[in-house]
């Protein structure tokens, strides 16, 4: 069961089929505008300084004609690169907005204001490009969307918690829908409407449908 209760904010935003019903025509001459966590568009921001490898999951995605991708790290530009590791303690994004979370280092610093500067440019990044989705790396302290560290990722008891990075808490206020690069069955969605040439792979679930995600926090299966 989970340490910390489930929760509903979470799984609204989690759920997608809503935004999948209301989607436009997409076209090559009206692709989709998306914002995408810096690190997956292959962009060298990672704590280390590499893209955690996964910039080459992307490349056919990225690579369509019918979506617009801007990437965009936003602990790259509140704290720099590289850095260390910034979780949030004693609640998640939300609680940072809200001033009853903050984020500290594995050596306890504390991050939350570059951290906050982060999530707003990345809010105001999402304007300027007029995205219309927001793909993010879930887990971590900026973009998690679903499941993120609960205090220090380096704990020797890791543990973990059902909430928002600081950058997709900022998002999510903001009104723009995101989708997480664990959300797997909603991606082969995804692909399957930008895409006419992709073709639709069953039994993929979302993150939050996962069984290891199911067990930790106790979510009907």
């Amino acid at each position: 069961m989970s340490p910390v209760p489930v929760r509903d904010d979470v799984m609204k935003v989690v759920n997608h089929p809503e935004w999948f019903v209301n989607l436009r025509e997409i076209t090559p001459e009206a692709p989709l505008r998306i914002l995408m966590s810096g690190c997956m568009t292959g962009m060298m921001c990672g704590v280390d300084g590499s893209d955690y490898g996964f910039g080459k999951h992307f490349q056919t995605f990225m690579s369509l004609p019918t979506v617009d991708i801007v990437g965009f790290c936003p602990e790259d530009f509140g704290l720099g690169t590289p850095r260390t590791m910034p979780d949030i303690h004693d609640g998640d994004g939300m609680g940072v907005y809200e001033g009853t979370a903050k984020v500290l280092d594995e050596h306890g610093a504390d991050l939350t204001e570059g951290m906050v500067k982060g999530g707003n440019a990345m809010v105001e990044k999402a304007r300027e490009h007029d995205a219309e989705l927001c793909f993010l790396m879930d887990s971590s302290g900026a973009c998690g969307t679903q499941v993120i560290s609960l205090g220090c990722r380096f704990d020797e008891d890791r543990k973990y918690q059902m909430g928002f990075g600081v950058a997709a808490a900022a998002l999510v206020r903001a009104g723009f829908p995101v989708v997480s690069q664990r959300d797997h069955k909603s991606f082969d969605r995804l692909m399957t409407i930008l895409d006419p040439n992709h073709e639709p792979t069953e039994g993929l679930l979302d993150h939050h449908e996962h069984p290891w995600t199911v067990e930790y926090f106790g979510l009907e299966a």
